[in-house]
This record gives structure tokens, C-alpha cells and sequence, in this order.
């Protein structure tokens, strides 16, 4: 079979004067090559297509793949991470991980919230803030938390952003509002701790591989999984692999938050815990870092004594089982 990679090179970007925040969500040459070697173990040929404009251009040169293993994550725009998908879906092109609609949906904290609250999850009572008018009429108990709606690898999360009064939340909402320009998350703190959850599958058949707590060394920036924390996280953070009766609820959530809002193949599901020890959803990652040593879900398979191929060939026969169905 011939699988297309499509994928935005970091350094692509960097070298066009992007800044090391903007291109945070792109992808490091060592994953290309790490996802190559693994397809190509697995009998395959790969064709390496780029980004979403070398893909339009060899479309249009007429060049056709049975599959795409599709990370890229695009640059503008709310739906940039449905872009290449959208693409493909057009032109009849399966490829792995999550539709359009869904990374859409999924890229946008708030909706992606709506969703989940209305299926009976728990998550974090929030408002959104589109306007710096807007501040004023958030009504939720202090300390809140306030990050960009759409940005990933914690880009804007910072320790200003818990906000213990109105005066605090004003200044990082507008501060947020101006560099990202775009609507501001703003929720009910919670206190308790944080845990990332890998998944694989689809649907009925989707399945959790294993919870990771995240734990921030005295060095880095506490109370919040930051972007510098995330940036720096060989000496900033421990991931620890979590054990006994509490998994149980954690998997239920993330299974169920996973179902509900239609995500494939593989991805993250982030839960944090309330001051009484309940889980909540936070967000969810359907195109997720899989870089072979820093993503979180390689890290977590690491933990679980799951080879980095392995966790590929899940993923490429989830999709190619759901498109035989």
C-alpha cells in the first residue's frame, strides 16, 4: 500500500520568521523520519507530500495515495487542523485520524465543552470571551483560568493565567485577546490533579492505552501545564503512570467524551480533577503529537512498554478497519 505523510515541518516555518510559539504544533524532522521507518516496516512504500500547499499542488499534478497519514496541523484559522482532511475528503482520499467536523469542533475548547456537558460529562462550569466588553459579564467563583479557545501545546497558558479576582482576569483576558485574536476560555479552576490519557480506536472499539499524571518539578511554573513547562519538560515535568481504583473513572470519562464527540483512530484526552477528587474533561487532542520521544503519547506507550511502531500499526489499522466497514 502507498501512504502519503502529510505534515507542517517546524523548521519550514522558523525559516520563513515565524516565532518558536507559533510554530509550537509543528513537526521536528526525527518524527517524519520516525513514522517513515515505521510504515515502511510494516511493508508499505511512503511518499512524503508536506503541507497543505505542496498537497494541493501534487493533487493537482494528479498524484493519488491509497492512504495519508495525515499530521499536519495547519497555520490560520479555526479549522486550520481540518484543512488537509477537507482536502482529501474532496478528492475521495481515505487518510488516518479524525473528519473535518470533528477537528474542527475539537479545536475549539468551548465547542467542544458544549458538546461534552450535554452528554452528562463533567467539565468545568466556563464562559467566552470575545470581547474585552465581554469580561465583565463572566459570573463564575474565583480563581478561574483563562487560555486562548483554540491554540494547542499550552501556547498562552501561563501562571497569570489563573486569576484570582476580576482586576486579574481583565488583564489576562485582554492581554490574550490581543496576541491570539481570538476568543478567550474562561472556567472554574480546579484544583486537583492533572492526567493525560492516550486512546486508540474508533467508536465501540476505541480503548484507552493508559493515564499519565503530569507532575511539575519546584522549577517549573507552577499550577498550570504551561507552554514553558511543555517546552522544557525533560527537566520541568514527570509523567507518572497511574495505577489503581481511580483509572476506572478516568477511562470511563475519557472513553465516553471520545465516543461522543467522534474522534478516530488515536489521540489524547486531557483530565484534571476537582477540589473532591472527581475527574473532569478538559480537552481533547485528536491530532496529537506522535514525535517518538516528547509527544505525550509516546511518552505514555514509553510507560507501557508499547514500541513506538506498534503504536503506528494501531493506528493505520483502525483506520484502514473503519474504512473497510
Amino acid at each position: 500500500m502507498q501512504i502519503g505523510l502529510a505534515y507542517d515541518l517546524r523548521d519550514d516555518y522558523l525559516a520563513k520568521g515565524l516565532s518558536e510559539e507559533e510554530t509550537a504544533e509543528f513537526d521536528r524532522p526525527e518524527t517524519i523520519q520516525a513514522l517513515e521507518d515505521s510504515l515502511r516496516a510494516m511493508g508499505h512504500q511512503v511518499d512524503r507530500v508536506g503541507n497543505l500547499e505542496s498537497l494541493m499542488g501534487r493533487l493537482l499534478a494528479g498524484d493519488r495515495w491509497d492512504l495519508v497519514f495525515n499530521i499536519a496541523e495547519g497555520l490560520y484559522g479555526l479549522g486550520r487542523e481540518a484543512q488537509v482532511p477537507a482536502l482529501l475528503d474532496g478528492w475521495r482520499i481515505p487518510y488516518v485520524f479524525s473528519d473535518p467536523l470533528v477537528l474542527s469542533l475539537t479545536l475549539h475548547k468551548a465547542m467542544a465543552k458544549r458538546v461534552v456537558r450535554d452528554a452528562g460529562l463533567a467539565t468545568a462550569p466556563f464562559f467566552l470571551v470575545e470581547t474585552p466588553e465581554d469580561i465583565r459579564r463572566v459570573d463564575l467563583p474565583y480563581p478561574l483560568f483563562a487560555k486562548p479557545v483554540a491554540e494547542g501545546t499550552g501556547k498562552g497558558v501561563t501562571p497569570a493565567s489563573k486569576a484570582a479576582d476580576p482586576g486579574q482576569l481583565d488583564s489576562v483576558c485582554r492581554d490574550l485577546l490581543g496576541r491570539f485574536r481570538q476568543p478567550v476560555l474562561v472556567e472554574t479552576f480546579l484544583p486537583g490533579r492533572e492526567f493525560t490519557v492516550g486512546l486508540v480506536g474508533t467508536g465501540p472499539k476505541a480503548r484507552v492505552l493508559g493515564v499519565l499524571e503530569v507532575l511539575l518539578s519546584p522549577e517549573a511554573e507552577q499550577g498550570v501545564y504551561s507552554f514553558h513547562n511543555k517546552e522544557h519538560y525533560e527537566n520541568l515535568v514527570e509523567y507518572r503512570l497511574l495505577e489503581g481504583p481511580q483509572v476506572e473513572e478516568i477511562n470511563r470519562i475519557s472513553l465516553a467524551a471520545w465516543r461522543v464527540l467522534g474522534c478516530r483512530d488515536a489521540g489524547r484526552m486531557d483530565i484534571r480533577l476537582d477540589g473532591s477528587g472527581n475527574p473532569h474533561f478538559l480537552e481533547v487532542n485528536p491530532l496529537a503529537g506522535i514525535h517518538p520521544l516528547r509527544s505525550d503519547l509516546a511518552i505514555l506507550c514509553a510507560h507501557k512498554g508499547i514500541p513506538y511502531p506498534q503504536l503506528i500499526r494501531w493506528i493505520v489499522e483502525s483506520a484502514l478497519e473503519r474504512l473497510d466497514g
